[in-house]
């Protein structure tokens, strides 16, 4: 076949391949994903296809025009199908400046649930400790009762902050503490949502058995200050991880028509934004946690205002990012 037949036969087939890569191009720039082939061929049997018109049009040794307009295309066409991985910076660029909080958004009635599950213990138990202040020896045992209130006590507080490697050593433990309640709260779900309703409701009971106890003794200053700043990255990403595992459960109790495991599948999928912004809020709570809290020098009335304006952009991130694109 002469390079006129050849290109007259196929002539088509590469203008529709071409014009799928300049949508998919423009998808990519708006954060949508690339979705549907031209006509009735898989986008991926046509870059075979177009793979093997460039080798003929080698092997035929066609003109250099013709080679090096098919050799593009594969080269394009490769850089779309498989190179995704080269645009990992504006790929998380995109998913922290819209794609977490309409995940967020899209996901609300299981964090909903999560948010009731852990708050309502927490604030419940925090106020019923400052009427009946025996109900923390229920709660907590001695030595762990004592060391917070040695933790917390004002008298021991020294001006100044810690050395900088006993930050740093302090940084990998709330790291790993973080990180281990957010995954035993997400990894619970798969015991039908029971796991995730566990750990939800025990950590909110012995944060509020925590806050109430030295609050009704009188170390609320040296307590709130100290969390204040790093609460709402915490709370938060210890709340959107139980909603995520709320996600699996529900998949496992409820899979409508679809087999357990393919219900679950698909929840999961729903669930991994969830869970890769959560596990960054919970390692930027540890930073906060780590380099700012315990800085003596700062006054309470600051740490109040960060933590204040921490817990108030955090909402409006959740509620307002993303909206200009539709959710």
């Amino acid at each position: 076949m002469n390079q006129e037949a050849f290109q007259a036969r196929h002539e088509g087939d590469w203008i529709a391949f071409e014009n799928w890569l300049k949508t998919v191009t423009a998808r990519r720039v708006r954060g949508q994903a690339a979705t549907a082939s031209p006509g009735e061929e898989t986008v991926a049997h046509r870059y075979r296809v177009l793979c093997q018109h460039l080798a003929l049009a080698r092997d035929r040794q066609y003109s250099p025009g013709l080679v090096e307009r098919l050799n593009a295309l594969v080269m394009r066409g490769h850089q779309v199908l498989y190179g995704a991985h080269t645009e990992t910076g504006p790929a998380v660029a995109r998913f922290f400046a819209a794609d977490f909080a309409r995940a967020v958004r899209k996901q609300w009635r299981p964090i909903a649930l999560a948010a009731a599950l852990f708050f309502v213990p927490l604030f419940a138990v925090a106020a019923a400790i400052q009427i009946w202040p025996d109900l923390i020896h229920t709660l907590l045992p001695q030595k762990q009762i004592l060391t917070y209130q040695e933790m917390y006590d004002p008298a021991n507080k020294r001006p100044g902050q810690r050395p900088a490697q006993a930050d740093t050593f302090m940084l990998g433990h709330y790291i790993y503490n973080n990180i281990k309640i957010g995954f035993q709260t997400f990894a619970g779900g798969l015991l039908f949502g029971l796991g995730s309703a566990f750990y939800l409701t025990t950590n909110g009971v012995l944060i509020g058995a925590t806050a109430g106890h030295l609050i009704q003794i009188g170390f609320a200053t040296s307590f709130l200050g100290f969390v204040a700043g790093h609460s709402a990255l915490e709370l938060s990403g210890i709340v959107l991880m139980g909603g995520a595992g709320l996600m699996l459960g529900s998949a496992l109790l409820l899979p409508g028509q679809l087999a357990r495991v393919s219900a679950l599948r698909v929840k999961a999928r729903a669930a991994v934004p969830l869970v890769y912004g959560a596990g960054a809020l919970l390692t930027l709570a540890a930073l906060v946690e780590a380099f700012w809290s315990p800085v003596a020098q700062f006054p309470p009335a600051l740490k109040y205002a960060v933590g204040l304006a921490l817990w108030l952009l955090l909402v409006t991130y959740f509620l307002l990012a993303g909206r200009l694109r539709a959710d």
